[in-house]
Parts: C-alpha cells; sequence; structure tokens
C-alpha cells in the first residue's frame, strides 16, 4: 500500500488514479471528473502530496471564464516508485523497469536454457538484479509477470501455460521467495491490455479490444472502463473460437481453433508440410510466401481468414468502440492484412462492421511494460 499514507480514502484513491493516467490535472477539472467537490479533492490530494506521490505544477490554466487565480495542475512524481516488469516466453525472459507513469528506465533480455520453473525463477532472479543495479532499492518493490495461458490473478497461479509447458505453477509465492518483492501475475494479453486502458489508446475508452497475433490468439477486453476477465479469468480467449471443426488439432485439445490455424507454429507445421522442408522457420516462411510462393501464401491467408472471423466474434459479442491489433505476428501483417479485414466484414453483424481496426506494433517490451502495469495498478487499488 502507500506508504506513510495512513486509512486511505477511496476519494484518494480516484484522485490518484485519474492523475496517474489522465494528469497533469488541475483540481477543478479533478472535481467535475470524478463528480467530488474541490474542498473534498483538495483532502483527497494532501496525503499524496505529503506522501511524495503527487505534486503541484507551475499555475498554467485558469480555473474558469473570467476566474482571476490560475490553477496549479496536479501530477504525479514519476519517480516516487519503480517496478519492474517480465514477460516469460518460452525461450527467453524480457525484463524493463518502469517509474509510476510506466514510462520504461532500462530494459534487458534474458535467454533461458530450458522452461522449467526452477530454472526460470533462477534467471528471473538474476534479471532482476541487473534490472534494478543502480536503483533506489526501497522505491523498487513491486515486480510483475505476464505469461501466457490460463492465470487467477487473485492468486498469482498459474493454471495452464501451453507455450512453458506450466501447470498449477503459484509464481507469485514462488517468485516473492526468491526476489523478495510483492509479486503480481497476469495473463500477458490481460498485462497489456492493461498497459493500453491506463497509459496507452485506451485512456478515456469505455470500451475497447486488443486482439494480438503471434504464437498465441488472444484478445484483451475492456467493457465500462473495466478489464474482463470473467467468473473463470479466461475471457477473450478468441484464440480457442472454432472455426473449422475439421481443421488441426489445438494443444487446447479441441480441433479447429483460431490458434490451431493462425498461431506461429500452425503456419510454420503448414509451411513445412506444403514445402516439405521440416528445418523451415517463420520467417522462411514469410520470405517464401512474399516472394510469390502461392500455397504458403495460402497459408497466411487461411490464417488471416481465421483471424478476421475471431475479431469479428469479439465486434458481435462485445461491440466495443475499436479494436487495436497488435503482436509479434505483425512483422507478417502484409501477408495477414487484406484476408483479416475480408473475414471481419464478412462475419461482421451489421453495424458492427463499422468497428474500426487499428494495426499498433508492439515490442515485446511492451508487454513486459504491461505487467509493470499490472503493478503499478495493485499499489493503486491497495
Amino acid at each position: 500500500m502507500f506508504p506513510a499514507v495512513e486509512g486511505v480514502a477511496p476519494a484518494v484513491t480516484a484522485v490518484f488514479t485519474a492523475v496517474l493516467t489522465e494528469g497533469p490535472i488541475s483540481r477543478v477539472a479533478l472535481a467535475r471528473r470524478l463528480g467530488l467537490s474541490s474542498a473534498a479533492v483538495t483532502k483527497a490530494a494532501r496525503p499524496l502530496i505529503e506522501a511524495g506521490y503527487l505534486e503541484e505544477l507551475a499555475a498554467t490554466e485558469r480555473t474558469g471564464p473570467g476566474a482571476g487565480r490560475p490553477a496549479s495542475p496536479l501530477a504525479v512524481c514519476a519517480d516516487r516508485e519503480f517496478f519492474v516488469g517480465v514477460k516469460i516466453t518460452g525461450d527467453e525472459l524480457i525484463g524493463v523497469v518502469c517509474d509510476l507513469r510506466a514510462q520504461v528506465r532500462t530494459s534487458a533480455h534474458r535467454r533461458l536454457a530450458g522452461a522449467g520453473v526452477d530454472h526460470v525463477l533462477t534467471e528471473l532472479d538474476e534479471l532482476v538484479d541487473d534490472l534494478l543495479d543502480g536503483f533506489d532499492r526501497g522505491r523498487a518493490r513491486f515486480l510483475g509477470l505476464a505469461v501466457s495461458g490460463d492465470v487467477d490473478h487473485s492468486t498469482g497461479l498459474v493454471r495452464y501455460s501451453p507455450f512453458l509447458r506450466w501447470r498449477d505453477v503459484p509464481l507469485a509465492e514462488r517468485a516473492e521467495k526468491v526476489t523478495g518483492l510483492r509479486v503480481t501475475v497476469e495473463n500477458d494479453v490481460k498485462a497489456l491490455t492493461t498497459a493500453e486502458q491506463w497509459f496507452g489508446e485506451g485512456v478515456g475508452a469505455d470500451s475497447f479490444a486488443l486482439v494480438t497475433v503471434g504464437a498465441g490468439i488472444g484478445c484483451g477486453l475492456v467493457v465500462n472502463g473495466r478489464i474482463v476477465s470473467g467468473a473463470h479469468g479466461v475471457a477473450g480467449e478468441i484464440g480457442h473460437i472454432g472455426f473449422d471443426v475439421d481443421g488441426p488439432d489445438c494443444h487446447c485439445g479441441s480441433r479447429g481453433c483460431v490458434e490451431a490455424v493462425a498461431g506461429a507454429d500452425a503456419i510454420v507445421s503448414r509451411a513445412r508440410a506444403i514445402t516439405g522442408r521440416p528445418e523451415l522457420t517463420f520467417d522462411d516462411a514469410v520470405s517464401l510466401a512474399r516472394a510469390g510462393d502461392a500455397p504458403v501464401d495460402a497459408a497466411f491467408a487461411r490464417a488471416g481468414t481465421a483471424i478476421g472471423a475471431g475479431i469479428a466474434a469479439v465486434a458481435n459479442l462485445v461491440g466495443p468502440a475499436r479494436i487495436v491489433v497488435s503482436g509479434e505476428g505483425l512483422s507478417a501483417y502484409d501477408l495477414f492484412e487484406p484476408h483479416i479485414r475480408a473475414s471481419f466484414q464478412r462475419q461482421a453483424f451489421g453495424a458492427a462492421a463499422a468497428c474500426p481496426l487499428s494495426i499498433r506494433p508492439l515490442p515485446f517490451e511492451e508487454w513486459a511494460r504491461g505487467a509493470a502495469t499490472v503493478s503499478i495498478q495493485a499499489l493503486v487499488a491497495s
């Protein structure tokens, strides 16, 4: 919780969240935004200023038409806390240190020799030490971890991560013992969505969806200003929407899922079968498709069609104001795009077809930033 801020009231949390995500902002604007009186905003801001979380900037605007006294906007003291965020993949750890505004201050990658839990935790501890070298450890108390798959955010339990081959791993508990930091664990797509909601394209948006294309096909949902997890924590798993009942087997136990057709491994498997080249990589498949290899290009077209159908399902069921498409698979987006858009237009019902799709390439450091943002959110919620 906030050091030196005792008995945190809802108004304190509301003021801090608004300044964090929308600031700098004046007290008058905060009062209008939160439905509070100016006196209530001043009272809520005082302990945050005293504890070093907020500061008053020089007066830059007037409080209203004809007002004589300029307002002094409130802003977050970004260096008050630092947060480590780490994205865990099957072969690499990607880590960042962010300030309270989720601005990345440093980053590092660490290769993994294997995905065993003990090995990953050992490498994680060393990566955290490297990242925090030169930072005040007293202001770096939080670690956020982003993992693909079925994650129970409330307990930090990784129920199932297909790419890591983990089942029922109490990751938060074990990582806290290793690093000595307070740990949050979240599904990687939901973590990325949290960063976009608080500090990216989703700021101020009542609803939006973030679809990720890469090793897996994921989706984070924001409805009525809140991330949707669902009763079981797996809302938004569009990668496991059925696309072709006669399609390839999926790691989830079903067959013909969007991910079984459009995930990077699925495309590579199809390209290897087409070419008879078992050593083919994803980048090789991209090169062949761009060079005019029609059968390999057809594998990307089929993948794009599946992704577009999954996105249309989101638009039909949730009706977001906009959909952002991201993920490491965007390196081949030129091969996907026309088929994604055509499939989306074909499958989206009525006015849902008007939902704008925006493309936002994000490196893995942004996924790690998402993990750090989940820790920032946990601090605010506490």
